[in-house]
């Protein structure tokens, strides 16, 4: 096997120290553990990709070490199972996550 490259060492250091950054923080590192995982099937070659994750991991590592942070979790909808790749009933919504619909405002703009 070959040598890690720069990069691929550069994010094991920022997963060993989002491990240690998130000790004592509940939910911590288990949401550490799980982002790593659901990413590590990213094609070696997408260097891209890989660099916007390591420059996010970063910044998420800055905010855990912050004194303000207590703890960490995402955010999930109650009962949302996996995003739908079309809808189903042959509207085009779109979530708003997906970065190309906006947030559902009420009508009254607020």
């Amino acid at each position: 096997m070959s040598r890690p490259s720069r990069l691929q060492r550069q994010v094991l250091s920022l997963y060993r120290e989002l491990l240690r950054a998130g000790r004592g923080k509940p939910g911590a590192e288990a949401r550490v553990r799980a982002e790593f995982r659901q990413h590590a099937c990213l094609p070696r070659s997408d260097v891209l990709r890989i660099e916007y994750l390591y420059r996010r991991g970063r910044r998420q590592l800055q905010l855990l070490r912050s004194s303000h942070a207590v703890a960490m979790g995402a955010f999930v909808r109650p009962g949302a199972g996996p995003p739908r790749t079309s809808p189903d009933n042959g509207d085009d919504s779109r979530s708003p996550l997906d970065g190309k619909g906006s947030p559902e405002t009420p009508p009254d703009g607020r």
